[in-house]
């Protein structure tokens, strides 16, 4: 797995001039920050923000402390795996930003391929003494962490749930305010959905059509409720009975009228299951806080509910029974999201790490959501300004804390892939164990037989 950034990399001609902080010719010292934002372009309020507050503030609170520091930004407008590249090719180059920002899913294998180094590496002890760790939940902290040592300091993130229909909970004579305690409730409030007339009482994304869909909101959430992860120690995980159990939550929703298997084989599905809830078809979904932010959002969003607040609930998802999550958890989250890493090759690593540290301070994470509310890193920055939003302040109080993340390493995404295909196969109709015996022979050939667990 190590080489295959490197190959990536290297397959590249040409570098992009953007060397790491230098002294400005005014005898002062130059620090560069690169994201692939772009003001007028893809994402914007990233560059707007780093152009129009970090830059002139930074500089303007080293003034005040006697240093002449220029900070420029590095824009990109490029696709996201383009953009992965150059980042590599340049840090192989001994050569780009001081501040990179990282998709937190990349960094495994840029610390495997000797891209990055700890945190602590790069700029000494004064890290470990940053006061921002102490508002930052350990579990989020996860997402820039690899091998159990920090690379990266964690942005904004999210958090997966289980969203419900109160009205139509209310006609299945179940609660208004629901929170199961196991696999089995929420099969048994399926149940009383499907004998209430209700189409589709339960949506969890399954197949290769829903793509990243049903692994980040399907199978990674509900294999952490059954105790184990994807990728632990070294190993990934095979046909085990965590993943049995899996398929087999999967296999009692598809096969017993509780789920509608087209939508998770149609390559507009996830859509549809978005306009069928807000229709009221369908009972129970399972989500990122996205879904609330944007897809059922009143005004603007995909499949506007104009009385979301007082219909849509909200609940944890539950282990598969009380306990027997991950770290014995009785409920379980995936989250995702950036990081900003400091490139090794600065010349000026603490001066670059005080850049990093002012960019994730609390100013400047509120300063980021420009009056938007939306979860951030920051418990302090959540609880000032998620007040306005029950949802976001749900996620930020009761998810991030028990969250997870998705191995950051190259081999993922066909892992993902081979977890799509063994929820598509009991979609259309295949035993469990013979779903599990087709993910564990294409685990195998993807990782090798010695990187797979079955225990």
């Amino acid at each position: 797995m190590r080489p295959a950034l490197a190959a990536v990399a290297g397959a590249l001609l040409v570098l992009t001039a953007c060397g790491t902080g230098t002294g400005a010719g005014d005898g002062g010292v130059t620090l560069t920050i690169t994201a692939n934002a772009i003001s007028g372009g893809k994402n914007a309020e990233t560059a707007d923000w780093t152009e129009r507050w970090v830059i002139p503030r930074f500089e303007a609170a080293q003034k005040a402390r006697g240093r002449q520091v220029h900070v420029l930004f590095q824009p990109s407008a490029a696709d996201d795996e383009q953009y992965k590249t150059k980042i590599a090719l340049d840090l192989k180059s001994h050569a780009g930003a001081d501040v990179i920002d990282l998709d937190g899913i990349w960094i495994g294998e840029f610390a495997q391929a000797g891209y990055i180094k700890p945190l602590s590496s790069v700029a000494g002890a004064e890290v470990g003494s940053w006061e921002g760790w102490s508002q930052i939940p350990p579990a989020v902290q996860g997402l820039g962490i690899f091998d159990g040592q920090k690379y990266g300091l964690p942005q904004g993130t999210d958090g997966r749930v289980l969203f419900y229909n109160k009205d139509l909970f209310r006609k299945a004579g179940l609660p208004a305010e629901w929170q199961p305690r196991s696999w089995q409730e929420i099969i048994d409030a399926g149940a009383a959905l499907k004998r209430s007339g209700v189409p589709a009482p339960i949506q969890l994304d399954a197949g290769t059509a829903m793509g990243e869909a049903t692994t980040m909101q399907g199978v990674l959430p509900l294999l952490a409720g059954a105790g184990a992860e994807i990728y632990a120690g070294g190993k990934w995980t095979g046909a085990s009975q965590a993943l049995k159990d899996v398929l087999g939550f999967y296999r009692q929703i598809y096969t017993s009228g509780l789920g509608d298997p087209r939508l998770q084989q149609e390559a507009q599905g996830r859509d549809k299951s978005f306009a069928e809830f807000a229709r009221g078809e369908i009972g129970i979904l399972a989500e990122s806080d996205y879904f609330w932010r944007a897809v059922v959002e009143p005004k603007a969003g995909v499949a506007p509910m104009p009385n979301r607040n007082a219909v849509v609930g909200y609940a944890l998802i539950p282990a598969e029974r009380p306990g027997s999550g991950i770290r014995g958890q009785d409920v379980v989250s995936m989250s995702g999201g950036g990081v900003r890493v400091l490139n090794p090759n600065s010349p000026n690593p603490k001066l670059a790490w005080e850049l990093l540290a002012f960019m994730h301070s609390a100013e400047a994470t509120t300063a980021q959501l420009a009056g938007a509310a939306r979860v951030t890193s920051r418990k302090d920055v959540n609880d000032r300004v998620l007040g306005v939003d029950p949802m976001l302040k749900f996620v930020s109080d009761k998810v991030l804390p028990i969250t997870a993340y998705r191995p950051p390493l190259a081999v993922y995404p066909q892992v993902s892939a081979a977890l799509q295909e063994a929820t598509a196969d009991i979609v259309s109709g295949r035993t469990v164990d013979e779903a599990a015996a087709g993910y564990q022979r294409k685990l195998q050939a993807i990782v090798g037989p010695s990187h797979v667990t079955t225990s």
